[in-house]
């Protein structure tokens, strides 16, 4: 199980009360990955949130007939950098429930939180507040990586142009 120590460091979990915050402890499951280790694949169930609290995990785009990951077709890294915690597998709100990308450890280890999807809505289902406040974190999780998109199809484009002279 997760310390309340280790709680503090999750952003997602900022604003929430002891009491909310000991409900959320117990649907908490430490996971620990070695370098290159698969977390999960993209088109499987989404069933859970993740939350990187030691090293780093690569987000990664799957081609089609290669069996083997490779770096270069990594869409985003995910880590602790700063002392705060890193949330993915927000697939497991949106139909249709499937990982949209899959996820590596790319550091010696990694540890990581997972919490059931089910177990999640349950405690939002009793505490709509502790629902808001963590589905509202989740929101700006997704601009980000949006904005990241968006920053990385222009400096893209900005490339071909340059080449294209």
């Amino acid at each position: 199980m997760i310390s309340l120590s280790e709680m503090d460091k999750v952003e997602a979990f900022k604003g929430l009360n002891d009491n909310q915050l000991e409900l959320l402890q117990e649907k908490c499951e430490s996971v620990s990955f070695q370098r290159d280790d698969k977390l999960f694949s993209e088109g499987d169930n989404a069933e859970h949130l993740w939350i990187v609290t030691d090293g780093q995990v690569d987000l990664r785009f799957e081609l089609p007939n290669d069996p083997h990951s490779h770096e270069d077709s990594t869409i985003n890294t995910i880590g602790s950098q700063s002392s705060r915690a890193r949330t993915l597998g927000w697939s497991c709100f949106i139909p249709p429930h499937k990982m949209r990308l899959s996820s590596y450890c790319v550091t010696r280890h990694c540890n990581v939180v997972r919490i059931k999807k089910d177990d999640l809505q349950q405690l939002f289902d009793d505490d709509p507040k502790m629902g808001y406040k963590i589905m509202t974190y989740l929101i700006q999780v997704l601009g980000y990586r949006f904005e990241q998109f968006q920053e990385e199809v222009a400096k893209d484009k900005g490339n071909s142009i340059m080449h294209s002279w």
